[in-house]
């Protein structure tokens, strides 16, 4: 896919399916910017593995919840390398609690970063992309979102993952005619997130039709899919990356 010298801000990306989507677009010749919390040296090692894939990675600490923050992460990306062309918005944290047991302030804290930290990132990011009038965005959901889809004891983030999609697509319907698109890749339960899709494919798991685990590198060449060129004329979409799980 033309997505060679492409810059790309991947939230969360030090670990997990963040860590699988930065290097799914380096290995396309993608440079990274890996964002982070609190991990350098997960992140620094990230950094690595792209640098061995041929491709920069550039690494930086933010919290995506806070604006201030989140504004200093897209200017200083911008800065390093010029430019901003896909922005994938990975983080989101989880948590098993009914209401009856939840405080406003962790219902308050699922959302900030699930949602509220998608908008920031993705607000701050529309400016650039709306200047190069190119722009891929791609928001990580959950299964079933597009339906929002209800289950007990994460209803803050199964709440969050719904608004995300509705997001998503009220803001497709207002940068199409900047040459930007937004669409959501909704993973499924992933067991072992260092599990490489080679691995998977020797290994069984009933829960998935498909017969195997899902791995972080499905849901990435997904995402890869999205910020390409080839996807230029879809926006607004949902998919989901599930092995045929709840269908």
């Amino acid at each position: 896919m033309s997505l060679q010298n492409r810059i790309a801000l991947v939230t969360g990306s030090s670990r997990g399916i963040g860590k699988e989507i930065a290097l799914t677009l380096g290995r396309a010749g993608v440079r990274v910017a890996v964002s982070y919390r609190t991990n350098k040296l997960r992140a620094q090692k990230v950094a690595s593995e792209l640098r061995a894939l041929g491709v920069e990675g550039f690494i930086i600490a933010t919290d995506v919840t806070d604006p201030a923050r989140v504004q200093e992460l897209i200017e200083s990306v911008v800065r390093h390398f010029g430019r901003l062309d896909i922005l994938v918005n990975n983080v989101g944290d989880f948590e098993w609690k009914p209401v009856i047991d939840s405080s406003p302030e962790e219902w308050e804290a699922i959302l900030a970063s699930n949602l509220y930290s998608a908008f920031y990132c993705t607000k701050y990011a529309l400016a650039t992309m709306r200047r190069q009038h190119w722009g891929r965005i791609v928001n990580l959901g959950a299964v079933g979102a597009e339906r929002a889809f209800g289950q007990a004891k994460i209803s803050a983030y199964s709440a969050a993952k719904a608004g995300l999609v509705a997001f998503t697509r009220s803001v497709a319907l207002e940068e199409a005619r900047h040459g930007i698109t937004l669409n959501v890749v909704n993973p499924p339960i992933i067991d072992d997130k260092e599990l490489s899709l080679e691995e998977a494919q020797r290994l069984t798991d009933a829960r998935y039709p498909a017969g195997r685990p899902a791995t972080g590198r499905d849901v990435a060449e997904a995402v890869k899919f999205f910020a390409s060129e080839e996807a230029a004329f879809i926006t607004g979409q949902v998919l989901n990356v599930s092995g045929g799980w709840m269908l």
